[in-house]
């Protein structure tokens, strides 16, 4: 069974950084391409960024670049989403997937963990 546990998220004000990690069990974690998603107080479902497999290849939607950082651990299972200089817009309920650069799934597959920025 695929499992995936979201940790990291918080209140945080603007500029500050939080630190999320997935941690996944129940597939080869080695072998899946995996990304980020991100459930807005609008409850609009979107794509944050992906990362290959290997962890060559890592893209981060438009809204985030340069502030983000998607990462792995293969070793440990683990996939990581650095988030910086957090904007009230980046408030959402945040969500790791199996997937590379697909749609989001809908609904997502764990629990998500929340972020919101606020001042």
């Amino acid at each position: 069974e695929v499992q995936l546990v979201e940790s990291g998220g918080g209140l945080v004000q603007p500029g500050e950084s939080l630190r999320l990690s997935c941690a996944a069990s129940g597939f080869t974690f080695s072998s899946s391409g995996m990304s980020w998603v991100r459930r807005t107080p609008g409850k609009r479902l979107e794509w944050v960024s992906s990362i290959s497999a290997n962890g060559a290849h890592t893209y981060h939607a438009d809204s985030v670049k340069g502030r983000f950082t998607i990462s792995r651990d293969n070793a440990k299972n683990t996939l990581f989403l650095q988030m910086n200089s957090l904007k009230t817009e980046d408030t959402a309920t945040y969500y790791c997937e199996q997937s590379f650069l697909s749609p989001p799934s809908d609904p997502p597959p764990g629990h998500g963990t929340q972020v919101t920025v606020s001042a």
